[in-house]
């Protein structure tokens, strides 16, 4: 798990989303790419042929250099495994990942809105759900957030 290298790297992560988030969920691409990609960290895991699972990491809640009290949280966004792959520790190996790099940042929680049905997947690894299950992408989602 490692920040991707180049554009094909990027451009492979893009491609394995389209796959799960378009084809599969029925995600709009506009959706889906909503201009956020350029100011974000793609994380990419790597076989020996191909992009096979990545996210996207944001900092979010920074302060001015006259307000840095609060430190920022780190957002996880885009998270797919490669349909074939699932169930096999590569997503919490990418999440782990993840949360090493927010820490890095001086993040001091990870935040993700989670697809209902992988609310249990993150539960696992310490995140907790807050207020009301809502519908993104026509998907029910929860917002979950674990301390860093």
């Amino acid at each position: 798990m490692r920040p991707a290298r180049d554009a094909a790297e990027i451009d492979a992560a893009r491609q394995l989303r389209i796959r799960v988030f378009c084809d599969e969920q029925g995600v709009s691409r506009d959706l889906e790419f909503d201009g956020l990609d350029d100011e974000s960290l793609q994380l990419v895991a790597v076989d020996e042929t191909d992009v096979v699972a990545t996210c996207r990491l944001r900092l979010i809640g920074e302060s001015s250099a006259q307000e840095r009290s609060a430190a920022p949280e780190c957002k996880l966004e885009r998270m797919v495994v490669e349909s074939r792959l699932r169930r096999l520790g590569i997503g919490g190996k990418l999440l782990t990942a993840a949360e090493d790099w927010g820490r890095e940042q001086g993040a001091a929680s990870m935040v993700l809105n989670s697809l209902v049905r992988a609310k249990p997947f993150y539960a696992s690894k310490g995140y907790v759900a807050e207020g009301e299950e809502f519908i993104e992408a026509g998907i029910e989602h929860v917002r979950m957030r674990k301390a860093l």
